[in-house]
This record gives C-alpha cells, structure tokens and sequence, in this order.
C-alpha cells in the first residue's frame, strides 16, 4: 500500500448495509457480555459508605441511562455512514491528528486490562492457595498477563468462545453472591437496604449522589466515544428519516442492556462491602464460599476475565497501536505495548483509586464526546464528505493533517472537566462542545472550507437515509 492510500485499511472502511448483521436483541445480548465487568462492584461498594442503597441505584440507573443515551447519539455516526471511531476522528481531528485521542482510547483499553488481569490473578491465587498453599498473586499476575497476551498475539482465538459463556457465568456467581452475602449481612446486623457505612447529609449527600452518577458515566465513557465502531455493524433500515427508528436497535442494547446489567453489578458490589467491608469480588468469594465450591467460582472468575479482556480490550488496543505504529509496528507487537502498558499503570492500584480515575477519564473522554457531537450533529447536520476521509490530500489534511480547532476544545474541555472532576462527564461535553462548535464554525472552517457545509445536500452527503453505501475505491492511489 503506497503514502497515498494509506488510510484506506481493508478494516477501516465503511460498512455497506449488507455487511450490517447484528440486530436488536443480538446487540443487547452483546451488551450483557460487555457489562459483566466485575470492577463495577467498585461503584456499589463506594456509593454504600455514604449513600443508602437505594440511592445508589438509582443514580447509577441515571447515570448508566444517560451514557447510553450518548452512545446512542454518537454511534449514530456508525449506522448512517457504516464508519469506525478512528475514521470519523479524523474530521474533527485531522488525518494525522486523529492518531492522538485514538492512543488515549488504547490506553484506557490497556488499564481495563491489567485490572481485569489483577482481578484474574488473585482468583488463580486463590485457587492454588485452596488445593496446595501457595500464595503469590503477583507471579500469578505475570503468568495470567503473558497467557492472554501470546494467545491473542498467535491469533487463537479458541479461548474467545468464552465470551459467550462469561455473561451468564457471572451472573449466576452474582446471584450466588446477592443472596449469601445479604444473608451475611443480616447476620452481622446490617440490613442491606438501610445500612451505610458514613451517612452524609445536605450538600455532601448530593455531592456523593452525583459521584455515582459520574462514576457510571465515566466508566463507560471510552464506548460513548468508539460506539461508531460497534454501531456501524448494527442492522438499520435504509430511507428511513426518523433518528428513533433508525437507532432503534441501538437505544434497546445502550439504554435497556446496559442499564439492567450495570445496576445488578453495582448491586453486588454494595451488598458486598455492606455484608464483609470490601468491594474486591475475589476476596468476597473468598469469605462467602470454601472448598470445592469456592474452586469452582474462582475458575469461572478466570474464564469471564479472560475471555471478556481478549475480545473487549487488547484486541482493541492492539488494532489502535498497530493502526498508528504503521506497517512497521505489527498487531503482535500491539500486544505486546498494551501488556506492558497495562501492567506499567499498577492495575492493583489503580483499583483502589478507581472512582477519582473514572471521573478523570470520563471527563477527558467526554470532551471528545461534545467534540463529536458538535461536528457531527451542530455543524455537519450529519453530512458527511465520506471519500475526503480516505483521501490523504482532502478537505481533513487541514494544516499538515491536524485540526487545530478539535485539539484546543479538548484541552479547554478536559482541563475543565478535570479541575470540576464531581461533575466531570458534563462539564467536559458541555465545554468541548461549545468551544469546538465556536473555533470550528467561524475560525477553522473559514479557512480550510468543508463541501458538505457549502453545499448541504442530503443527496450528496448523507448515508443510509438516502440509500446510500458509501464506496471507497482502494485501487485508485495505488
């Protein structure tokens, strides 16, 4: 592949509606596997210390509604034009410029996998501890950590088979939990429904009732902004004008999937910390079950952790660092970047820090959101000159390939986000937006002109509402 078709990866290219084969209760399916992340227990065990469960609830169902939502809104981006996060990015961002906040993608995708690594490691830990004494979870770490990262890097994919097992898997392990673990508490004289650790009053409970709210946000802030790459492969009917229609599939799978199986997580984790003073799924298992039983829960706890960090991080991770490394810089050694990556971060404690770092993330990520949003939706009107995107010399080269516009909203929305980090996911949609629509619409677009902006014809610009599968022809620079 020559310079100038080098942004045209057979893998990057728009999805034509044929090649959309995931429909409505398949995406919410996918979407149970996905959610089953046991690092959401965190959330639950940290809003019990100062909020009744109750309120715990029902911010997270808030706040995983409201995310939802924004995948909904973004992702958008993939079922009218077929197109994946990284392309898309290169609008607001600039062909070159897109490599940036991709890499900040890769690297929340490599810290979930070294927490899910952690969390994989102490059950492995815990097993060899019950059948022959030994306890180290950091050797079991490393080991844990080199075995997934060689069976993604040899390309096999068996172990993958798992992520359909994981889901229900760990479903049944928190159900097993909820109820001997509620039972626990009740002996310890805590009733689950009433019991907090530090009540809070006034201004403090509100506070600590956003802080679950953003926690849930910010924990999936990383797929508010990629959705597109999903949502591209999501089944939508062509000629239709109604944004509720279109999306249909994807609000059943963001609002209604996520939000069920988010809120029983974060559940399990409050009754945990309420019934044994500790949110870490291993060690509740640990106090809850023995023998043989036990064995077998820590094994579907590897399995689950396996199976869902393959598919839903270094996989991931690895595409995005190989992507920017060039031809040079194989999917193997992308591997390789986001273990070594996952591992630098100190999952095991970045865990104890988990809710500052959500919020954090979120709002650095949410940033990217607004930006999006205001590209797409407040000046494109959802037009986009898709072809340009794959064109190395085309309307998204701007200055040498960055969009000077997209890169000061995010620093002014992140900055912002970060220095307001309890309200974070909005505060840092909010301003990118803001400033992106500003410093685009009457700076950078007068200067670097945008077709679908001097000319807005749906027929021309628009995507599966008007029938269309965009066509990229790969041969033409070659």
């Amino acid at each position: 592949m020559s310079d100038k078709n080098y942004l045209k990866s057979p893998d990057l290219l728009p999805i034509p509606h044929k090649g959309k084969t995931i429909g409505s209760l398949g995406f919410a399916l996918i979407w149970v596997g996905m959610a089953v992340v046991l690092a959401a227990f965190a959330i639950g065990g940290a809003g019990v210390q100062h909020l009744p469960l109750g309120w715990v609830i029902v911010g997270t169902v808030i706040g995983t509604a409201a995310i939802g939502m924004f995948m909904t809104i973004i992702g958008d981006i993939g079922i009218e034009h077929g197109l994946s996060f990284p392309v898309y990015m290169r609008a607001p961002f600039g062909t070159i410029g897109t490599h940036i906040p991709s890499i900040i993608r890769g690297f929340a995708a490599s810290c979930w996998f070294g927490i899910n690594t952690y969390f994989g490691s102490t059950a492995i830990n815990g097993i060899l501890h019950l059948l022959f004494g030994f306890d180290n979870w950091f050797l079991c770490y490393f080991i844990f950590a080199a075995v997934q990262l060689i069976n993604t890097a040899l390309g096999i994919k068996a172990i993958e088979r798992f992520a359909d097992l994981a889901a229900p898997v760990i479903i049944i392990i928190s159900a097993w939990m909820y109820s001997t673990l509620s039972d626990k508490a009740l002996a310890e004289g805590r009733h689950i429904w009433s019991w907090v650790e530090s009540p809070v009053t006034g201004g403090a409970a509100v506070t600590a009732f956003i802080v679950v709210i953003m926690s849930n946000m910010g924990f999936w802030s990383t797929l508010a902004a990629d959705m597109p790459s999903i949502s591209r492969f999501i089944q939508a009917p062509k000629y239709e004008r109604s944004w509720w229609k279109r999306n249909k599939a994807s609000l059943m799978g963001n609002l209604l999937a996520l939000t069920l199986t988010q809120t029983f997580m974060v559940v399990i984790g409050a009754v945990s910390y309420i019934a044994i003073q500790n949110y870490d799924p291993v060690a509740a298992l640990q106090k809850a079950a023995s023998g043989i039983i036990l064995g077998v829960l820590l094994l579907m706890i590897v399995l689950a952790q396996w199976s869902t960090n393959t598919s839903a991080n270094v996989i991931p991770a690895a595409t995005i660092f190989s992507n920017v490394g060039g031809p040079k810089f194989p999917f193997w050694a992308g591997v390789f970047a986001a273990g070594v990556l996952g591992t630098i971060v100190q999952p095991w404690s970045l865990f104890n820090i988990i809710i500052p770092a959500l919020l954090i993330c979120g709002g650095v990520l949410s940033a990217i959101v607004g930006i999006l949003f205001a590209d797409y939706y407040l000046i494109r009107k959802r037009r986009v000159n898709v072809p340009d995107l794959y064109n190395v010399d085309g309307q998204f080269r701007y200055a040498n390939g960055y969009n000077l516009a997209g890169f000061l909203a995010w620093i002014i929305g992140g900055t912002a986000a970060y220095f307001l980090a309890n309200y974070s996911f909005v505060v840092g949609f909010l301003v990118g937006m803001v400033c992106y629509y500003v410093l685009a619409k009457y700076w950078w677009f007068q200067k670097y002109k945008q077709a679908e902006l001097e000319d807005p014809d749906d027929e021309k610009y628009l995507g599966i509402t008007v029938g269309r599968d965009w066509m990229i022809d790969v041969e033409e620079s070659k």
